[in-house]
Order: C-alpha cells, then structure tokens, then sequence
C-alpha cells in the first residue's frame, strides 16, 4: 500500500502519497532538469497545493493526471511553482569586479559591443548589476552592452521586466548608485523603487529552459552568468548544458558560476580561472 508522506496535520489539506511525489519528481526533472531530493517533499506538497485549490481539485493524483494531459500554461505553473527563486544585487559580489575588467578589456581590444548572458534571471537583480557593472565599466550613453536575461520561470521574468523592487530589497546598495540607477516612488508607490529606464533598456529578458533541445538565442557571448543553476542538475545534466555554452561563449569569454558549483567533471570544456571564474579550455587567453 502506498503510504502518505508526513505533512503538518494543521497545513495538510490533500491527500500526498509517496507515489505522487516520485511523480512529481520524474515530471519536473524531465521538464526542466531539477533534481528534487527527497527531503524536498514538504516544499513540493506545500507550493503545489495551491495549484489544486486554484484548479479546484481534491487530490494530489487529479492535479498530476490534469497535468499530463494540460495545456502548456499548467506546465508553466507547475515549473514556476517548483522552482526557488534566492536572488539578490550584488549577490557574490566578487564577481563584479572581475566582470568590470574584462569588460573594459574586451571594449579596448575591439571597440565593439559587449554581449552578456544571464542564465538565471529570477526577479531581475543579478541582470541589473550586471547592467550596472557594465554602465561603470563602459563609457558611452548607452553604454556598448547588450544583456540577454532568461529563466525558466515566466511569473518572475514578468517581475524583473518591471524592475520595481522593495526599498530592502537595496539596502545594500551605494546612494551614488542609488541616485544614478533607480527612481524612489512616492505617494502610493513610497517603500518602493524602480530601475532607470536607460538601465532597462540595456536587457532583454526572455523565457528559456535550459533544458530545450534548442535555445532561442545565438552567441557568442563575452560573458555567461549561470550562477546557482547547476546546483538542481545531475552531473550528465550539467555536462550537456555546459557543453552547449561552449560554442555560445567567444574564445576570450567567461563563465559564472555559483560558489557551491564545480565543473571538473567537465575539464576538457571548461576550466577554472579562479573564484569561480571559467574559462574555455581550448579557448584564446
């Protein structure tokens, strides 16, 4: 007999089984490459539960046999639901610094256009400091930068479009930053800030799984930020998104990563500069 995962009597409107969270976890895994560990069963029943109350569902096992025959918006909502979205500015801040320079190199070297891929781009802030990295980095009005933002999740690109943002959520953030890269609401908008639209203007945001066969965009890139992505992948995932940045990233180029990610397992494509810094093996430096 199937047995039902343990959930707070007091929370625990719907019958879960084991059964439907191994469902769950061969679903989001093959629709978008998360690896949901067992001691996910608690978020995973919790986030999903609101998906059967807003379809009007009874049971766990209704809302998975609707999915499997839904539309492509259940899909989205049930990825969006699923996936964790721990964002900040300047996040591992150590990266921006090594980004500025190689910027600037790049722009010296070329005087062309800089490209940058942000894998991640959650509620919009890793994009933003990227665009402000490069702002300061690069002189021009509008600096020569071009930032592609993606995620798999729709409901927080839709966020991080709007670049409205809590004035916690820039605490951290330097008033000579302040003042250039944000505009403070007032009136029904006081606590809130918005992005500058000429720092909007600088990104282009967009839905993309990585795990697509194909992806709607075209390199080569001068930089990839894909930080705090690979850790929801198995190696042989990481391995195939990893080998399909390559030919995206120029001969020059860096990648990103998160501070909890390594990619030894793939040497022969990437290796490690340094503070988690990856450079092409086989690349130009």
């Amino acid at each position: 007999m199937t047995s039902s995962i343990h959930v707070e009597r007091k929370a625990r409107e719907y019958e879960f089984t084991e059964g439907d969270f191994e469902t769950v976890r061969a679903l989001i895994y093959k629709h978008a490459g998360i690896s949901l560990s067992a001691s996910k069963q608690d978020m995973v029943y919790s986030r999903l539960a609101r998906r059967l109350r807003e379809r009007g569902l009874k049971r766990f096992g209704d809302y998975l046999k609707l999915l499997q025959v839904s539309d492509a918006s259940e899909w989205e909502a049930f990825t969006n639901a699923l996936t964790t979205n721990l964002t900040s500015f300047y996040r591992e801040a150590h990266h921006f610094p090594i980004l500025a320079e190689h910027l600037r190199r790049r722009w010296d070297a070329t005087h062309e256009p800089v490209r940058i891929w942000c894998c991640a781009a959650s509620t919009g802030e890793e994009p933003y400091t990227i665009a402000i990295t490069a702002s300061e980095a690069l002189h021009g009005n509008p600096p020569p930068v071009q930032i592609v933002a993606t995620d798999v999740d729709t409901a927080v690109l839709t966020k991080a479009a709007a670049g409205i943002y809590g004035s916690e959520r820039v605490e951290s953030i330097s008033p000579e930053r302040m003042k250039r890269f944000f505009l403070r609401g007032n009136g029904a908008n006081d606590g809130h800030v918005k992005v500058v639209p000429s720092l909007r203007k600088l990104i282009t945001f967009q839905p993309l799984n990585l795990l697509d066969a194909q992806w709607p965009i075209k390199g080569p890139f001068d930089a990839i930020l894909c930080r705090n992505v690979m850790i929801y992948f198995d190696k042989d995932t990481q391995r195939r998104i990893l080998e399909k940045f390559a030919p995206l990233l120029r001969p020059d180029g860096l990648l990103f990563a998160g501070h909890s990610e390594s990619f030894f397992n793939a040497a022969d494509v990437f290796k490690l500069r340094g503070k988690t810094v990856y450079e092409l093996t086989n690349g130009r430096h």
